[in-house]
């Protein structure tokens, strides 16, 4: 195996590059799995600690990736356009319905800072005490505890799969230090990995991993570039309430006109404004009921 200097220059376009050994090397046995998975985490690390990495969008659209698997482990056919109208579009009263609920729990996980509190925010159907104990079931290295709080949760129950990713996910923030969840199991895993158990389940959690540790490196370089350039346009907005529209598009994977703290015409008005500069895109495609986002 040929070993690549990692790259740690960086300027407003380019965050530190995945070693490509971690992504073009083959590895079959566990502990070559492990090793490549180690590599790849220890570099999202070293990602999700640069400033110009906009963390609470980054963990927003991580999340959204994670609801979209959850929901096809389920059977449903909801993908991420229709999870996005799920929590953005509902009026005071409605239902999300089981997908939007998918998604609601995923943007719960991330919001706060992972402590069982807002675990328990996150999956209100679980008692506190059920998931302390959940999240304490698993030792020793990160993915192994992952692995772990994983199996541990879908012995006990085996249809919890939205609460038994996110309790992994936690558990491998906490080994790694991190202050919130970052969602990244269960966009690599397929719905038949969540019935292994022992090395075959820690097997397929070390090759997810290296899977979405790659892909939050891409997307927190490509999220970086797009938040720089909204960042750079944003004093060309006269609107009032500007400036507190544009610290939401940072921070959410998508934005309603009418969430946006300005009237509904300066709100569709900054939106398009925002469009013209290139600095967010409109995200569903119609003419009505309308999304953006970086």
């Amino acid at each position: 195996m040929t070993y690549a200097r990692l790259d740690h220059t960086s300027d407003l376009d380019t965050l530190p590059r995945m070693p490509a050994w971690v992504t073009s090397a083959r590895a079959e046995s566990l502990e070559d799995v492990a090793f490549l998975s180690g590599a790849a985490l220890s570099h999202l690390h070293v990602v999700l600690e640069r400033e110009e990495v906009p963390q609470a969008l980054l963990r927003d659209r991580l999340a959204l990736r994670a609801a979209e698997a959850c929901v096809a482990f389920s059977g449903r056919l909801e993908r991420a356009g229709d999870l996005r109208d799920a929590v953005h579009l509902l009026r005071s009263g409605d239902l999300p319905g089981p997908a939007g609920e998918t998604c609601l729990a995923w943007r719960r996980a991330v919001e706060r800072p992972v402590s069982t509190k807002a675990l328990d925010r996150a999956l209100p159907a679980f008692e506190s005490g059920k998931i302390a104990m959940w999240l304490n079931a698993g030792k020793g290295a990160p993915v192994t505890r992952a692995a772990m709080v994983l199996e541990a949760v879908l012995t006990e129950a085996p249809r919890a799969d939205v609460a038994s990713l996110v309790l992994a996910d936690a558990a491998l923030a906490q080994t790694f230090g991190w202050d919130h969840l970052v969602p990244l199991l269960a966009a690599g895993l397929k719905r038949a990995d969540l019935r292994k158990q022992g090395d075959d389940l820690r097997l397929v959690c070390h090759r997810a991993l290296i899977l979405s540790a790659v892909e939050a490196v891409r997307l927190s370089a490509d999220l970086a570039r797009r938040a720089a350039h909204l960042k750079a346009v944003a004093p060309k907005l006269r609107a009032k309430g500007a400036d507190a529209a544009v610290e939401m598009f940072l921070t959410r994977d998508a934005v309603a006109p009418l969430a946006l703290p300005l009237s509904d015409r300066a709100a569709r008005r900054l939106c398009d404004r925002l469009v013209d500069l290139g600095a967010v895109r409109e995200l569903t495609g119609r003419d009505t009921f309308r999304l953006y986002g970086v």
